[in-house]
């Protein structure tokens, strides 16, 4: 599960960013701490970063930097909307989730009219990998028993979820720190979701 590292040169020279560009976006926490790698190399230490999540980053900053500021992007990008708050049947209404995701969810929180950011960031996670067909409704209730287990630690947490299937038996696991997981061979990792990748997709389409 280990990804791509990229150096600081060759970043700056792929993306045609400055060093100082870099580092303000880093203050503005655009670009999480946990992505400034430090490794020893035959010239001394040296930062590297995760190729992929970088550059998918370091684009999505160039193409919205014009239409918001730093500020309003890190907003963007941060997992915590302590503000935010929708009636549930908006959601359905505005489509940023389907009528069976918010079934299957209220069968586990219980009905309530008015949703905090950070259930509306978990029923988003739900639905999403139902969408995707990533999981069953029986699945997506193993989920969400989970998730409400151990709510209070994971909110506003920079979480990881972990969706596994292994001879189809199914497993949920969640991290609160980028850490990474060894899993017995067979297992499979069905599907990955960030509490940062999930939050910017939702906020960009409740913002829209």
């Amino acid at each position: 599960m280990d990804q791509e590292l990229i150096s600081k040169k060759e970043l700056l020279e792929l993306t045609g960013i400055s060093y100082g560009q870099l580092y303000r976006w880093k203050r503005k926490n655009l670009i999480p701490e946990e992505w400034f790698v430090r490794k020893s190399t035959f010239t001394g230490q040296e930062t590297f970063f995760p190729k992929r999540n970088m550059l998918a980053r370091i684009n999505k900053i160039k193409n919205m930097k014009d239409d918001l500021s730093l500020d309003e992007l890190a907003d963007v990008f941060s997992p915590a909307a302590d503000d935010l708050s929708l009636p549930e049947h908006e959601l359905v209404d505005r489509n940023i989730v389907s009528p069976p995701s918010l079934e299957l969810f209220k069968r586990t929180f219980g009905y309530s009219p008015v949703l905090p950011f950070n259930r509306i960031l978990f029923l988003y996670a739900l639905d999403k990998l139902l969408r995707a067909g990533d999981l069953s409704l029986d699945e997506g209730g193993m989920m969400l028993k989970t998730i409400q287990d151990h709510e209070a630690a994971i909110t506003n947490q920079n979480w990881t979820f972990l969706f596994m299937r292994k001879m189809g038996v199914s497993s949920f696991l969640m991290m609160t720190q980028q850490n990474e997981c060894i899993f017995d061979a067979g297992s499979k990792v069905v599907a990955r979701l960030t509490a940062a990748s999930v939050a910017e997709e939702l906020k960009l389409k409740l913002n829209g």
